[in-house]
């Protein structure tokens, strides 16, 4: 497996390292063995860091350092996610060294390393990659929607939250895995950077396809995965929220991917639409599970995402909710997604 360090360069304990997150918790494209963050959490393990499961991925101060210590590396990954997809200036210079010691970059940022002429040098010089998993495809790659959705037989379930940064990729990824053990056979179709960097086989980077064949590359995605492994059900990772205003997204799952089932994430303590005031407050779950029932869909569970809880709070809310939503509520990282799985079984059963 390729070897790969993940760099956040200081912010690996914020959501913009949501990259890392999901990496740290697991992936099949890549074999994870260190993390570069800063002074601060160096010599920690990632995993514990993170949610308190060791994984034996260090965490280190510095490129020289993780180099120093580790056994060959292949690549290095930028594992933050910026607002507007921006390339921190503080890590140029650190992709730069990375590139001197042999090491390619893989970037999931809109800011592509293949347009900056000092790095496409470089890169060549010291015969290593830079992979911009972000860039958009030709017009050629691209698929229009077609109707052949409607063949597709197996229930199609869109993992959706109600803000961006809510869980909804490590949720679906959790159902699949835990589905797998339950003997039920899911994918699950990645709608972002992440996904694929975390080895998925099916899918496409929803926010850097061109709005005319985002419906046509979803709906290309959940075809073929049902053509080419015929599974007893679909997950679709979501993308930002159906009424987030920095980019309202989620209908496209509804209508062109036909998910006629949710599973929906919401954080109890967030109050205002990615923390920030002026974008407005974020509305109730009830008023979110009836604009999606509007849409075609049905929510068959509510997963919270339990920011700034502590584990007492996070049972606590998730009784609450239960008593005003009626369906099972899901903690998934303090106990796994089981609960869902009577509701498939009816699904797949019916």
């Amino acid at each position: 497996m390729n070897r790969a360090i993940v760099l956040t360069n200081g912010i690996l304990q914020t959501s913009d390292a949501k990259t890392a997150h999901g990496l740290i918790r697991g992936t099949e494209r890549f074999d994870i063995c260190g993390i570069i963050d800063g002074p601060a959490t160096a010599g920690q393990d990632a995993g514990e860091l993170l949610d308190g499961q060791h994984r034996n991925i260090p965490i280190f101060a510095s490129l020289e350092n993780a180099l120093l210590s580790l056994e060959a590396v292949d690549y290095l990954i930028i594992g933050i996610a910026t607002v507007g997809g921006v390339l921190p200036v503080a890590m140029l210079e650190i992709l730069k060294k990375g590139i001197q010691s042999g090491l390619s970059i893989v970037n999931g940022l809109h800011d592509y390393l293949q347009e900056r002429p000092d790095l496409v040098a470089l890169a060549a010089e010291h015969g290593v990659q830079l992979i911009d998993i972000r860039k958009p495809k030709n017009r050629a790659q691209l698929s229009f929607w077609s109707g052949d959705i409607f063949r597709v037989q197996a229930p199609i379930i869109a993992v959706l939250g109600m803000d961006c940064a809510m869980g909804k990729r490590t949720t679906a990824r959790m159902i699949q895995q835990a589905s797998a053990q339950a003997g039920i056979k899911a994918e699950m179709i990645y709608t972002g950077q992440t996904g694929w960097l975390q080895g998925g086989q099916h899918g496409f980077i929803f926010d850097s396809t061109l709005n005319d064949f985002v419906s046509g590359e979803l709906e290309k995605a959940i075809v073929t995965c049902y053509d080419e492994t015929q599974p007893d059900l679909i997950l679709l990772e979501g993308q930002s929220a159906l009424r987030n205003p920095s980019g309202p997204c989620g209908s496209e799952f509804f209508i062109s991917g036909q998910a006629k089932y949710t599973v929906l994430l919401c954080a109890p303590k967030r109050k205002y639409y990615e923390n920030e005031e002026h974008w407005g407050e974020i509305p109730s779950i009830e008023s979110e599970i009836e604009l999606i029932s509007k849409l075609g869909s049905q929510v068959i569970a509510v997963a919270l995402h339990t920011e700034a809880c502590s584990r007492e709070e996070a049972f606590a809310y998730q009784k609450s909710y239960q008593d005003r939503v009626k369906i099972p509520v899901l903690l998934p990282l303090e106990e796994g997604v089981e609960p869902i799985f009577p509701v498939l079984r009816a699904l797949l059963n019916a």
